[in-house]
């Protein structure tokens, strides 16, 4: 049974917990607070040196890290990852436009104003980070206004990807009541079957 180390209020691990919940694959869930320290340790460290979560060991020993390379792994061979070549490649485009331009904004505002309760020496960062937040917004918003999905016609792993940190971007102060294709497809996330929300709940 594969061991995921991860906390799940963060979209990076959360991906993880939806995916597994959504494939039904039994995993042992061991929560690691960066907030705690707990991925500073040595063992951690010894497993990740990035001293990043998510982490899953296999029964194996196998260490995977890295949350989107985590994601193929468990859905290669499934609907969810296609065997187009085409297809699969505009998933990973949209995954990796999730970690360099979506995630670095939404996520990062959504940690300053949650996690660390805004604190002053933070707020300009906060502030900076609206404009580029918006932007990536703005690129999803412009496929899913006429979309149901981020690749072909079907829900995969970009949809998984894009949607753990903006189904909560309002915790992170952005407005999303002007973003119709957004709200019209995280309603469709959570119908999906095996959905979990980011408490574990269905």
């Amino acid at each position: 049974m594969p061991i995921v180390y991860g906390d799940i209020g963060s979209g990076n691990c959360y991906k993880i917990a939806l995916l597994l919940s959504q494939l039904g694959i039994q995993h042992e869930w061991r929560e690691t607070l960066v907030t705690r320290g707990d991925t500073r340790t040595d063992d951690f460290r010894a497993m990740n040196p990035a001293a990043q979560i998510p982490v899953v060991t296999l029964d194996n020993g196998t260490v995977l890290t890295q949350s989107n390379a985590i994601l193929y792994w468990f859905a290669h061979n499934t609907a969810l990852a296609p065997s187009d070549p085409l297809l699969m490649t505009r998933v990973l485009e949209w995954q990796f436009f999730e970690q360099y331009s979506h995630e670095p904004t939404i996520a990062v505002r959504r940690f300053i104003k949650k996690y660390l309760n805004l604190p002053a020496d933070r707020v300009q960062q906060f502030e900076q980070l609206e404009e580029g937040g918006y932007r990536a917004l703005g690129v999803l918003e412009s496929r899913l206004c006429d979309h149901d999905y981020l690749v072909g016609e079907s829900y995969t792993l970009a949809d998984i990807s894009l949607y753990a940190y903006t189904h909560v971007a309002d915790e992170g102060g952005f407005d999303l009541s002007s973003y119709p294709g957004i709200n019209r497809w995280l309603s469709r996330v959570r119908n999906e079957p095996g959905y979990i929300s980011m408490d574990g709940g269905k």
